[in-house]
């Protein structure tokens, strides 16, 4: 018992890790949003993913003696193409959601991602669900609803909140699909899905007529896809193997709201009244869901 739950910390702490490595993405992709056009920019995210992941590969086969994890097969390759395919959507659906709102208001909607994720988990793959994590689910849909109005008195929507909904949702199927391969290498995982979720956006941006001006941007993008989504992508898939995917997305709960303080810290961007009512009542439930324990019982 003391071993499963000594497991249980570093998944979590692998999945808060994974949380902190992705939120730097929302302030910086923002900023490099004004020199790189949406798709492009997902693209070359995923490459510099893809890239950094493949170097680290290489290193790591050259000083590890014995393989250790187990390579994917043709067995999981419906779960490869869905993962790629949703991971090509959800960062285009994010792209256009930031030149559309802002990146705090972008960061705390990512928080949709879990529940997404744990209804899919629930429906889908057949995790099994708290009441307590239910309530939770409850109030981050409520809070996203109330981040999505961009103005109370006539009611209309923010359509750069719509589209980062749309993301957490492809997030969210994609989440339960790796958590299909999560027992494979997840180096290998992540390598797959940076070069081919990668060249699949940058075909598509390309045919769509997107361009880049400056090229001296683009190691900034790689740099910033290595780090935010490579490692973070990393080091949630090792995590989902001990706690599944609703439990380590509600960890990852965390990256939204560094995200939203970074925003804060780095653009000047300034939280109005209902994105503080909306940060409140999202407090609560991913307090709620951080600390279910119902989902750590069943895993044990």
């Amino acid at each position: 018992m003391i071993k499963i739950k000594s497991k249980h910390n570093i998944a979590a702490f692998q999945a808060i890790l994974a949380a902190a490595l992705y939120a730097i993405s929302s302030p910086f992709s923002k900023l490099l949003l004004a020199e790189i056009p949406p798709m492009m920019m997902a693209a070359f995210l995923y490459l510099g993913a893809g890239i950094g992941l493949s170097v680290l590969g290489l290193i790591r086969n050259k000083t590890q003696k014995e393989k250790k994890e187990v390579k994917l097969t043709k067995k999981e390759l419906p779960f490869i193409i869905a993962m790629i395919a949703l991971d090509i959507a959800a960062p285009i659906f994010l792209m256009f959601g930031l030149t559309m709102t802002t990146a705090a208001n972008a960061s705390l909607l990512n928080n949709f991602e879990i529940v997404a994720t744990a209804i899919i988990a629930l429906f889908i793959f057949k995790e099994a669900i708290s009441k307590r994590l239910w309530i939770a689910i409850v109030l981050i849909t409520l809070s996203c609803i109330l981040l999505t109005v961009e103005d109370t008195s006539s009611f209309s929507f923010s359509v750069g909140s719509l589209f980062v909904l749309f993301a957490c949702i492809c997030w969210g199927f994609e989440n339960n699909c790796t958590r299909k391969l999560s027992v494979k290498d997840p180096l290998e995982i992540v390598v797959i899905k940076g070069f081919g979720s990668g060249l699949g956006s940058l075909i598509i941006a390309l045919a769509v007529g997107e361009h880049i001006t400056d090229y001296m941007y683009i190691p900034a993008v790689l740099l910033l896809g290595f780090v935010a989504y490579g490692l973070s992508i990393f080091f949630y898939i090792y995590a989902q193997r001990e706690i599944g995917a609703a439990k380590t997305s509600a960890h990852y709960a965390t990256a939204p709201f560094i995200g939203a303080v970074l925003s804060t810290i780095i653009l000047g961007e300034r939280p109005n009244l209902m994105f503080g009512i909306a940060l409140a009542i999202m407090i609560v439930g991913v307090y709620l869901v951080t600390t279910d324990r119902k989902r750590e019982t069943d895993a044990d």
